[in-house]
């Protein structure tokens, strides 16, 4: 399973990418107004400076909500790096806009997915990703991580092309269970990343090898 960081945060994606597992960005325009990113060329800018530090994908969402404005703009993020993957809603225009895309060579992550139909959707117009958002529909008192699974049956069986991105990730037993549904993806806070590392024999394991060193060593 790849690993997305879902921050605009240079300083936390510098950071999981110095771990040595990060695979790749995800960004949305309430995250990049978290970063006080304001401005269409500042944006632009911000989205650059973010491929300039990791190697993989990385997902800019278009504003606009029209089939015209977004094809503009998606083709306005497509070509200010390749690594950028244009991050469309999962609504009308914005399956027929994937479609385009798909049609241009340009890559896409179908976004705001919370049923099997929306992702059956996705996948046949060819997004590259499509994004269910597990935290969102916990909050609704539905099984999020469900969804994942049930997606990943789907395309499995039907040998769709499209990865299951797992997003609106919210603790780290999300990523774990995301594993064993089967996604492709997961993109997580930082927080939740850094949560894989820690377990309590750990810390007493290191604390009894450091003690019993420095009987030996003084």
């Amino acid at each position: 399973m790849k690993f997305f960081i879902d921050t605009a945060n240079l300083d936390q994606i510098r950071e999981a990418n110095d771990l040595g597992v990060l695979d790749g960005v995800t960004t949305n325009p309430s995250l990049m107004a978290k970063e006080n990113i304001r401005g269409e060329e500042n944006i632009k800018k911000h989205y650059v400076d973010i491929c300039n530090i990791v190697k993989g994908d990385v997902s800019a969402e278009v504003i606009a909500t029209d089939y015209e404005g977004m094809i503009r703009e998606g083709k306005e993020l497509a070509a200010l790096h390749p690594q950028i993957v244009v991050k469309v809603p999962c609504t009308k225009d914005g399956i027929k806009a994937i479609k385009y895309f798909t049609d241009n060579g340009i890559r896409t992550n179908c976004t705001l997915v919370f049923s099997v139909g929306q992702a059956l959707l996705a996948a046949k117009a060819g997004a590259t990703y499509v994004s269910p958002f597990i935290g969102r529909l916990d909050d609704i008192s539905t099984d999020g991580v469900e969804l994942i699974r049930k997606i990943v049956d789907v395309y499995n069986y039907y040998e769709f092309g499209t990865q299951v991105l797992a997003a609106s990730i919210r603790h780290t037993m999300h990523i774990i269970q995301c594993l064993e549904a089967g996604a492709d993806v997961a993109t997580c806070p930082l927080n939740a990343i850094l949560g894989l590392l820690k377990h309590p024999l750990t810390d007493i394991g290191l604390e009894k090898f450091l003690a019993d060193y420095k009987k030996v060593n003084g």
